[in-house]
C-alpha cells in the first residue's frame, strides 16, 4: 500500500499543474477581451464626441444667424436719418428708440460651444455692436460648404473666426459702394481678430 501512494500523489500533482495552466490561459483570455473592449469603447467614444461637436457647430451657425439678422433689423430700422448699431445685446430684445414695443431677438442665446451666455463682440464704427463670435477655443470640424453669408468661415482655424456680423462696406472698398450691406467680417490676421473686443458680453 505504501508503494501505491506515490502513484496517487503523482496523478494529483499532474491534475494541479494542468489546472494552473488552464487558469493561466483563461486569465490571458480575459485580459485580451478587456483590451479589445476598451479599444472599441474608446473608438466609439471618439466617434460620439465628434458627432456631438458637429451638432454644436450647427447650433452655433443657427444662433449666429439669429444675432446677425437681429443686428441688421436694428440698424435698418433706425428712426430718423442716422442709422445706428445696438449699444448692447439687450437692445435687440427691446428697442427703446420706439414708443411701441420693437423686438428683434427673442432671447440672448447661449453659446452652444461653451454653454455660457457670453459672446465676443465686434465693434462697429459708431462703437455699437456689429456682430458676435464664440469665445470657445479649438478648431472647427466644419471647414467647407458654408452658406453664402458664411463663406468667410471656410478653413477658419478656430471658432472665434466664425464672426456673425452685419456691417456696411466702407468707402474705398472694391465695389465702391458705401451702402451695401456685408454680412461677412473675416479678418486678415489672427491678431486682428483678437484685437476686436475680447471682453465677453454677459447678459
Amino acid at each position: 500500500m505504501a508503494q501505491g501512494w506515490p502513484k496517487n500523489g503523482s496523478r494529483a500533482w499532474g491534475r494541479g499543474t494542468a489546472g494552473r495552466h488552464q487558469s493561466g490561459f483563461t486569465y490571458l483570455g480575459v485580459l485580451m477581451l478587456v483590451a479589445i473592449m476598451g479599444a472599441l469603447l474608446a473608438a466609439t467614444g471618439e466617434v460620439w464626441s465628434t458627432v456631438i461637436r458637429r451638432q454644436k457647430e450647427q447650433q452655433l451657425l443657427f444662433v449666429g444667424h439669429q444675432f446677425r439678422d437681429a443686428i441688421r433689423q436694428y440698424y435698418e430700422r433706425s428712426p430718423g436719418g442716422v442709422k445706428r448699431y445696438p449699444r448692447t445685446l439687450d437692445d435687440l430684445l427691446l428697442d427703446k428708440r420706439y414708443p411701441t414695443t420693437q423686438r428683434y431677438l427673442r432671447k440672448i442665446y447661449f453659446d452652444p460651444m461653451t454653454g455660457k451666455q457670453e459672446w465676443g463682440l465686434l465693434k462697429a464704427p459708431d462703437e455699437g455692436i456689429a456682430g458676435v463670435y464664440s469665445l470657445a477655443r479649438g478648431t472647427p470640424i466644419k471647414v467647407d460648404n458654408f452658406a453664402a453669408p458664411d463663406a468667410a468661415f471656410k478653413g477658419a482655424p478656430r471658432y472665434s473666426r466664425w464672426q456673425f456680423s452685419y456691417q456696411l462696406v466702407q468707402p474705398g472698398s472694391a465695389n465702391g459702394s458705401q451702402n451695401t450691406p456685408s454680412t461677412s467680417d473675416a479678418q486678415d490676421s489672427e491678431d486682428t481678430a483678437d484685437d476686436q473686443t475680447q471682453a465677453p458680453a454677459v447678459q
